[in-house]
C-alpha cells in the first residue's frame, strides 16, 4: 500500500519533516492545533484544528486511510501525544515520534528544575522580580498568584486576554532567536529571572545561553511523562522508519 502518513505538527521539526518527505515524493497531510493565527506555509496539504479526542482521531485515521503517523507536536503537548499512541493502538497504525533532545544545564548554569506549571507558579512566590515568562500563551493566567513581578512575555500573536499581570511587556516575535538578540533583550529588560519550559531543539535555546552569560536563574519545567512509544530526533529516521519499516530508532 502507497504511505499515506499523517503529520502531528506545530514545531520547526514537522516542518522539515513536510520539506523531506515532500522532495522524497511522499505524499501525506500535516495537522496543525491552530493556535497560532498565520502558521508556516507547509510544502504538504495541511488541516486544522482537533480531532475530537482519541474517538474521533481513531475516525480520521480509518476516513482517510492513513498508513502512519508522525507525532512531531511540542514536547509539552502531552494530551495530543497521549490520544495518539491510544488512537493508533486501537485503529493499529504504526506511530513514531519525531522529538527534540531535552536541554541539560551545564556547569555555569542556575537552573531549579520544577515538574509543572503548578511548579513554577509556586516558585515565583517570592519577592517581586523581572521574569522572563517562557512558557506560552495558553498557561500566562496560571501565574495569577503572583502579581508582583515584572513580566517580560514573548508571544508569536496578541493575545486577546486581559493579563492578569499589572507590570508587563509582550514582544511578539517567532523564533528562531539568537544568543545576541536575547542578551540585548534580557538586558534591556532588566531581567533577573527566567521560566522556560524544557522544549529542548535550537530554536529557543538562546535565551538559555543569555542567561547563562548574565548570570540569571531559571525556572526549568520539566517535560511531562508520556507512555512508551518508539522515537527519534531525526528526521532521516523518520523517512528510514517510513520507507524501511525500521523499528530501532529509539532515542
Amino acid at each position: 500500500m502507497k504511505s499515506n502518513p499523517l503529520i502531528l505538527g506545530g514545531t520547526t521539526e514537522a516542518t522539515a519533516l513536510c520539506r523531506a518527505l515532500s522532495d522524497a515524493g511522499i505524499g501525506g497531510t500535516i495537522s496543525l492545533a491552530g493556535r497560532v493565527a498565520r502558521p508556516l506555509q507547509q510544502p504538504l496539504p495541511q488541516r486544522i484544528g482537533g480531532f475530537g479526542g482519541v474517538s474521533g482521531l481513531v475516525q480520521y485515521l480509518a476516513d482517510h486511510r492513513i498508513s502512519h503517523v508522525i507525532d512531531a507536536t511540542h514536547p509539552f503537548a502531552a494530551q495530543m501525544s497521549r490520544n495518539a499512541i491510544q488512537a493508533c493502538a486501537l485503529a493499529h497504525v504504526p506511530l513514531i515520534a519525531l522529538s527534540r533532545e531535552p536541554w541539560r544545564a551545564g556547569a555555569w548554569d542556575k537552573w531549579t528544575h520544577v515538574r509543572d506549571i503548578a511548579g513554577a507558579v509556586t516558585a515565583l512566590n517570592r519577592p517581586a522580580a523581572r521574569v522572563m515568562l517562557a512558557v506560552g500563551r495558553m498557561h500566562l493566567s496560571e501565574f495569577s498568584p503572583n502579581p508582583q513581578h515584572f513580566y517580560l512575555l514573548r508571544l508569536i500573536d496578541a493575545t486577546e486576554d486581559r493579563l492578569p499581570f499589572p507590570d508587563h511587556r509582550i514582544v511578539l516575535d517567532r523564533g528562531p532567536f539568537t544568543y545576541q538578540g536575547d542578551l540585548e533583550l534580557m538586558r534591556e529588560n532588566g531581567i533577573n529571572l527566567v521560566v522556560s519550559k524544557n522544549s529542548g531543539g535550537t530554536g529557543a535555546r538562546a535565551k538559555l545561553a543569555a542567561a547563562r552569560a548574565l548570570g540569571i536563574p531559571v525556572v526549568m519545567i520539566d517535560r511531562p511523562d508520556l507512555p512508551p512509544r518508539l522515537e527519534t530526533y531525526e528526521v532521516s529516521a523518520v523517512l528510514d522508519w517510513l520507507c524501511h519499516g525500521r523499528t530501532d530508532l529509539g532515542v
